[in-house]
């Protein structure tokens, strides 16, 4: 009889341990295998980690998102993957139906998904640190506390009225949570990669540094928006230089006033006492008036060699500019298109 009874326990022993063994690598096959993230959705979803996030930053955002549908199992797989010590700030793509697994493998490994910055149309500070932070976890603040303290950026070799021809418009590839200091060392490394002999040898035949090349190429852009106009815009100020006469350039006028909804530049702007009034003073202003593109710069380096002298914009509003050799001929021009603008009520 009691033989029969400790066999009898021991059957109950062993059947109750496999349930038990079958119970939990059911489990943990259902914690590590079965879909967890985005259960129910088709497309991915891109989560943002902070840097110096937490695990329960991590866990509380993707639950709270609806991103996971298990926040145990999730915990659970990365306790066992000691993801939990190891959290990587930055961008990831989460794909439909993931697993756990392969989850806190992605977030783990630290592959991020990387973020195309695009910045033109730039006329200032502000605006650039707007736009090149726009899709990043650095803040426009953080980018203005650096673009604005002129001993971090001498060490790129800029002052501050020249540190915004060292970011050479483009789009660009970046990790999201790169900080505001890597986003200026690579935009330096940008512009070391813009400026190749080649360009180098065509500034220094017009007697320009790179600096000088950057300002002249922004009020070329300012004067024109026309891509194939603008080298023959810049040999229009080429042609000044060389002879020693004032840029007279309207838009270094409007950026002095600082008002760029001015439409039209009247002979009391012509009076303030800029650096950056053309009219007042001979040569370049201190620095870029904008962010110049690339086909600016390109414009100032392969101008084109002309005798003309003035331009001023067409009085058809076509955004071409009528060009001078002499000043009666500019002034006939000049005619047409005041009384354009006078014809439009644009004072």
């Amino acid at each position: 009889m009691f033989k029969d009874n400790k066999t009898k326990y021991y059957l109950i022993a062993v059947i109750t341990f496999s349930v038990l063994v079958t119970s939990l690598s059911f489990y943990f096959y259902q914690a590590f295998f079965s879909p967890n993230a985005l259960t129910d959705k088709e497309d991915s979803y891109s989560l943002k980690i902070p840097t110096n996030a937490t695990f329960q930053m991590v866990s509380d955002s993707l639950y709270q998102n609806n991103v996971i549908h298990d926040l145990i199992t999730f915990s659970f797989v990365a306790k066992v993957l000691g993801y939990q010590d190891a959290v990587k700030p930055g961008l990831y793509t989460i794909p439909a139906k993931t697993n756990n697994l392969n989850l806190i493998k992605l977030l783990r490994s630290g592959r991020q998904t990387p973020v195309k910055l695009t910045f033109n149309n730039v006329r200032t500070k502000e605006d650039l640190a707007e736009k090149i932070t726009k899709n990043l976890e650095t803040s426009q603040d953080e980018f203005m506390d650096l673009i604005m303290d002129s001993v971090y950026i001498w060490k790129f070799g800029f002052k501050e009225e020249t540190i915004m021809g060292m970011f050479i418009p483009n789009t660009y590839e970046f990790w999201w949570n790169t900080s505001a200091e890597k986003l200026f060392d690579r935009m330096y490394k940008e512009y070391g990669n813009f400026w190749t002999e080649a360009r180098l040898a065509k500034a220094q035949k017009l007697g320009l540094t790179q600096y000088e090349v950057s300002t002249l190429a922004s009020i070329v852009q300012a004067e024109t928006q026309k891509a194939d106009e603008r080298p023959k815009v810049a040999g229009v100020y080429l042609n000044r230089l060389r002879i020693n006469m004032a840029l007279q350039a309207d838009p270094t006028l409007v950026f002095a006033v600082g008002d760029f909804s001015l439409k039209r530049v009247l002979n009391v702007h012509k009076e303030i006492d800029s650096p950056y009034n053309t009219y007042k003073y001979t040569g370049l202003p201190p620095g870029p008036i904008n962010l110049p593109e690339i086909s600016a710069l390109e414009a100032v380096l392969n101008y084109e060699d002309h005798d003309y002298i003035y331009f001023c914009a067409k009085e058809d509003f076509s955004g071409y500019h009528a060009f001078a050799k002499d000043y009666n001929t500019h002034m006939i021009n000049a005619r047409r298109y005041q009384a354009a603008l006078n014809k439009s009520k644009i004072y």
